[in-house]
């Protein structure tokens, strides 16, 4: 939701068949004529068969290494103690950035809370006022009182606000702000942040469904001024409408209760996804949100980290969500975030070399997630090339160790079901997903990860030539007895 917009449905597949084929005759198409030039020429590739497995390598122990602290942590969801994070760190001895505040030993009483609930109507209209219901019924009141703001932006004024209105008469927590002029979420929330009374604030999105204690487990953890953000457990709620859905539940279950996670139990960092997170809202109202970018939660994340604030995961804040419901929704909102990483990772990795608010541990894990993850779909596509070009040359692959290709290949092939492995034991109760669903996701991975990779790549051309047109996902409600 910023400039150039679009929100009407589009014939938009004729433009993005276009873009895929250039930028894979580029990835794949370019390097192939090289390479076979190159065996041609009597030299040949080795190098690239020694390189490619190393980086599949560093992937595969990344999440092999995410998947197992996890496990560990949070199996079966609820750690009796609060963990300790940081385990490289402390496993290394090497020392700590040093928190900006004195660790408390009580949480005390939760204080007043204000909700952000971030909402475009054109497209949410249908999901909103079901949203507010929950939140309303359901939603522990703080001691300290609980406000709950919804900040939306439309074209013109909807029959659904005459709705808003009478729930705003009859719940007296309920703010209802509408931002003229606004065309994106992070002016919407910026708009809030300026009437927000509350000393946490929690930010949603419109189709999130919040567990009842999101605030005070929040508090634990923004209590203690170790941490300024806490991000919680996203989890998918329409999952049975269809195969796609299925998987993306399962996707999210490898996210958001390991991967994510585990950041925090590694080098003791993290990052805010844009809804379900819970902020001290003095260091919330500083950073605020940039409208310029395609992913303005990330953008947010790394400037509140590399200002000395810090961010914890804690997978026991749950809220559920919708999954997209079609290929073109899950294919635009996949592009922006790729495209919105890229950003974020020219933007700030330089910065975060230089940082001396972060120690050596999380630089390195921030660098290889961020750079490594930009340039890894180019080479993982790579393998195509090279084996088109010993075919076109009449070739065999280069004599290298066995031991060598076939280690590479089992971590590389493990890592992925290692993770939903891990996922599946660290579940939450919030939603009954199917085991079979993991199961076929451990299968489906290969294929899922090519196709993300071609959605990256195209991410990355729509970089280079400027485009950064923001395709609102479509919301459904589609199987969920519960809407209204």
């Amino acid at each position: 939701m910023r400039k150039g917009l679009l929100h009407k449905p589009v014939n938009l597949f004729g433009p993005i068949l276009d873009k895929i084929l250039l930028t894979h005759f580029v990835v794949i198409g370019l390097p192939t004529v090289l390479y076979y030039y190159i065996l041609e020429n009597g030299w040949n590739l080795s190098f690239l068969h020694v390189l490619i497995p190393i980086l599949y390598f560093v992937t595969s122990i990344v999440v092999i290494g995410e998947a197992v602290s996890t496990a560990i942590t949070y199996r079966r969801g609820r750690p009796a103690k609060m963990p300790k994070f940081g385990m490289v760190q402390r496993f290394m001895r090497s020392p700590r950035t040093q928190p900006l505040y004195p660790l408390l030993r009580s949480p005390g009483a939760v204080p007043k809370c204000s909700l952000i609930v971030a909402a475009y109507l054109p497209n949410e209209q249908h999901i909103i006022t079901n949203t507010l219901d929950h939140i309303l019924s359901t939603m522990e009141r703080p001691e300290g009182g609980l406000e709950v703001i919804l900040a939306y932006n439309r074209p013109e004024r909807l029959p659904v606000e005459d709705r808003l209105d009478r729930m705003a008469e009859e719940h007296p927590e309920l703010k209802l702000l509408c931002v003229e002029g606004s065309r994106s979420k992070a002016q919407n929330i910026n708009a809030a942040l300026e009437i927000v009374t509350g000393e946490v604030t929690g930010i949603l999105d419109a189709d999130h469904h919040p567990n009842p204690d999101s605030f005070t487990r929040a508090w634990r953890w923004l209590s203690n001024y170790r941490y300024s953000a806490v991000q919680g457990r996203n989890v998918i709620r329409n999952q049975d409408v269809n195969f796609m859905t299925r998987m993306i539940a399962v996707e999210f279950e490898c996210i958001y209760g390991v991967s994510h996670p585990a950041k925090s139990l590694l080098v003791d960092t993290g990052v805010f996804c844009g809804a379900n997170g819970y902020w001290r809202t003095e260091v919330l109202k500083k950073i605020g949100f940039s409208s310029k970018m395609l992913t303005e939660d990330i953008d947010a994340s790394f400037r509140t980290l590399l200002s000395g604030h810090n961010i914890v995961h804690d997978p026991t804040i749950v809220v559920t969500e919708l999954a997209p419901v079609d290929v073109r929704s899950f294919w635009f909102q996949r592009k922006r975030w790729a495209q919105g990483w890229l950003e974020v990772t020219l933007k700030y990795q330089g910065t975060i070399a230089r940082s001396l608010r972060l120690d050596n541990w999380q630089k390195f894990y921030w660098t290889l997630l961020l750079v490594y993850s930009a340039g890894f779909h180019f080479v993982a596509l790579q393998a195509f090339p090279i084996t088109l070009s010993l075919t076109l040359a009449g070739e065999n692959a280069p004599d290298i160790a066995p031991e060598y290709i076939w280690t590479m290949t089992a971590l590389t092939l493990a890592s992925g079901p290692l993770q939903a492995l891990a996922a599946w034991l660290v579940r939450t109760d919030a939603i009954k997903q199917s085991g079979r669903d993991f199961l076929v996701y451990c299968f489906f991975i290969p294929f899922y990860c090519v196709f993300k990779s071609v959605i990256a790549i195209t991410a990355i051309y729509d970089h280079i030539v400027g485009n950064t047109e923001w395709i609102v996902t479509r919301r459904s409600t589609d199987a969920l007895p519960e809407a209204k």
